[in-house]
């Protein structure tokens, strides 16, 4: 990725200006650290939402003036986000959840597997990137389920535990761009090579990365890649990509009438109308953030969302790095790096602390209006592989761009008296 030689520094007065949760009363003086869970809507998400709840909340694509201006803004979210991501408009869909749209894409390839034929998954993801494929492994379907394994000191991903694992009975390589729990962001153009080289395809669950800067799927080359709206500062949607020969392979869990027409290939249910209107609005907000810091430019908007995503990682990582470096201190258990670096490490971070139970962290802090999640985070297989309990959880503290300086000074202040 290209680096401007005399990048700006993130102005996070304006990113919080472009969020109304800093404004309102609920919310304002709560300093929030768990996005890994849901991140706040930005301005122009609830704008187009409350546009929508009043003036157009009706069928799409019908024969009044709210109808048509309704299925505009539904078109109008799949052209931003395929323009965003650099892909075809039919290959973005929208889905409930990325659980859902990982379940439909199992339903969608199991019949597009022979017996014999291996899927590789890790021990180290969400379970909606895992558990489908050991379920219908389990139902006798015939092919057999390979996992990758985590170092069980650190719960980080070796490549060279893939590289044992992929072999010319390989069909499928599942695995996450960023761990929600580990926070190691992987190479996926790498490993994308590599699943190709060994004649395989890979699917990639980014939602734990495409909050801190939606990705290139063009230069990325996956299969199929998917994330959560609803952490990207939009809508409670999931959008997921499958590219265009993969789609066109693909049996149809839609309507059959709707069988011709790629964007609804997979998406069995009925559309929710008024998330998918709004949620070009978070494309419009990274464009905005964009122009705020390089004005005047007129690059393609990936090359501009990732001149963008710079500033975020840089701003991330140096808020990361006191935390961890306070953590370190502690001597708490750290799940993944223990150090931030940008473009390696996303801000979130989970940690175990031997002497101070996770609920007693949690409390403290909610005494103080800091918000952090205290959990198995859905990666029970991750924890469980660390000898760690999933009942009794993690801490974790997941950042976005838009925390200052100043709340992670209040998280400090707040850890350095609990731990």
């Amino acid at each position: 990725m290209s680096r401007p030689e005399a990048a700006p520094s993130l102005d996070i007065d304006y990113v919080r200006a472009q969020f109304p949760a800093f404004e309102h009363p609920d919310s304002a003086d709560w300093a929030f650290f768990e996005n890994a869970g849901g991140a706040y809507a930005a301005r122009p998400v609830v704008d187009r939402l409350a546009r929508f709840m009043v003036a157009a909340k009706v069928q799409p694509y019908g024969p009044s003036d709210p109808s048509e201006e309704t299925g505009r803004e539904m078109d109008r979210s799949h052209v931003r986000f395929a323009e965003a991501l650099g892909v075809p408009a039919e290959t973005v869909m929208f889905g409930p959840s990325t659980s859902m749209n990982t379940y439909v894409l199992s339903m969608a390839l199991r019949s597009m597997l022979a017996p014999g034929d291996e899927v590789i998954v890790t021990n180290q993801d969400h379970e909606a990137n895992v558990g489908v494929w050991h379920r219908l492994a389990e139902g006798n379907s015939g092919f057999v389920v390979r996992e990758w394994q985590v170092d069980p000191e650190t719960g980080r991903l070796d490549t060279a535990g893939l590289d044992a694992l992929l072999n010319e009975r390989t069909r499928w390589v599942f695995v996450t761009h960023c761990s929600n729990l580990a926070g190691e962001i992987h190479d996926v153009r790498a490993l994308a090579e590599r699943a190709h080289a060994a004649g395989a395809r890979i699917a990639v669950d980014g939602v734990s990365y495409a909050p801190h800067g939606l990705p290139n799927l063009a230069e990325l080359g996956v299969d199929a890649y998917y994330f959560s709206l609803y952490k990207t500062f939009g809508p409670h949607q999931g959008l997921l990509y499958v590219a265009p020969e993969l789609l066109a392979e693909m049996p149809n869990q839609g309507h059959f009438f709707n069988a011709a027409s790629p964007g609804k290939r997979l998406t069995p249910a009925g559309p929710q109308h008024g998330e998918i209107a709004c949620a070009g609005g978070v494309v419009d907000y990274l464009d905005a953030l964009d122009r705020h810091h390089f004005a005047g430019s007129d690059a393609p908007l990936p090359e501009r969302l990732a001149r963008i995503k710079h500033l975020m990682a840089q701003h991330e990582a140096e808020q990361a790095e006191r935390i961890l470096a306070l953590l370190r201190e502690k001597g708490v258990r750290i799940i993944g790096p223990d150090h931030a670096e940008p473009h390696r490490r996303a801000a979130t971070i989970a940690f175990k602390s031997d002497t101070v139970a996770n609920n007693t962290i949690s409390e403290h802090l909610r005494a103080r209006q800091i918000a952090c999640g205290v959990s198995d985070f859905y990666a029970v297989r991750l924890i469980e592989a660390m000898g760690m309990s999933a009942e009794d959880g993690v801490v974790r503290l997941s950042l976005v761009h838009y925390n200052s300086p100043s709340e992670v000074d209040r998280l400090l202040a707040a850890l350095d008296d609990v731990l």
